[in-house]
């Protein structure tokens, strides 16, 4: 029995209570992810600026105590664009991670507690969506429905279906094995009953985990087709098309690009690293190591 065992008292301490020590990864990225947040809430009440006017007569500042990270060329302050693109971010990352596990979750669940021939043609169908890069899959909706916002979110939804079927289906497996699984099944309960009462409280850590990793795929996909043109159109900020903008100022005002640039590197830092605590936290494989 190590040290980490025994609790002040001298009395061995539960499994439970092991491996609670202080998560980097989970407090490094719970802060980014707070922060991109509070940015977003904060651009609600409050901006230094219009960031969809247009003012040429400022146009291409440098930074200053009035206009924090200067103005693009257009004249619209790139501090003011930062908070607001942080809502179109946090928007389309909630609604993507909410149409991928509201239809993968039950369609994992399904694919694990039904026969084992229905399982795997759900999963077979599932590969071949998976096949279709997201990117991909948004380009053809937007060349279909037209660019905007809404077709981005769903396009990165349907996209990421089948990691959260995937994933889901293996928890899913594992929990139809133990025995209070089977005792139920034994005692006669429905196999919708199983699903609600005993699978999806034992796969949640799953979904919550993978919410977070598919919402920084979400973020760094609504950048790419926002700099593609299928994203978000003007006037709403958005950080991909802050870039897409500042390629022809790339040599005289880099600041254009490394600015949004930074901002979209740390949210989907923030969420990778939030994913990872909390598959550390949540895992107990890891949790034994210790």
């Amino acid at each position: 029995m190590s040290i980490l065992d025994v609790d002040p008292a001298g009395a061995p301490m539960p499994h439970g209570r092991r491996g609670r020590r202080i998560n980097g990864s989970l407090v490094v990225g719970g802060l980014i992810v707070l922060t991109v947040l509070s940015m977003a809430v904060l651009s609600f009440l409050w901006t230094p600026h219009d960031p969809t006017l247009v003012n040429p007569a400022v146009r291409l500042q440098e930074p200053s105590l009035e206009y924090w990270f200067g103005t693009d060329k257009f004249g619209r302050d790139v501090f003011s664009q930062i908070l607001v693109g942080s809502r179109t971010t946090l928007f389309v990352g909630f609604v993507a991670v909410g149409v991928a596990a509201l239809v993968g979750v039950p369609l994992g669940i399904l694919a694990g507690m039904a026969p084992r021939w229905f399982g795997e043609l759900i999963m077979r169908g599932n590969d071949l969506l998976l096949a279709f890069p997201a990117l991909l899959l948004a380009i053809m909706f937007a060349a279909v429905y037209g660019a905007s916002t809404f077709v981005a979110m769903v396009a990165i939804g349907i996209a990421t279906i089948p990691i959260f079927a995937r994933l889901i289906r293996s928890g899913t497996l594992q929990v139809m094995k133990t025995e209070y699984v089977v005792a139920a099944r034994a005692s006669g309960r429905r196999p919708v009953a199983i699903g609600l009462r005993h699978v999806l409280p034992n796969v949640g850590s799953l979904v919550i985990v993978q919410a977070s990793v598919g919402f920084a795929i979400a973020v760094l996909a609504e950048a790419a087709l926002s700099f593609l043109g299928f994203g978000t159109p003007p006037p709403t900020p958005s950080w991909g098309r802050m870039l897409q903008e500042s390629q022809e100022m790339l040599w005289s005002a880099p600041r254009l690009a490394v600015v949004p640039g930074l901002a979209i590197a740390l949210a989907v830092l923030g969420f990778n690293l939030l994913g990872d605590g909390l598959r550390d936290r949540f895992d107990p494989k890891l949790d034994d190591r210790r």
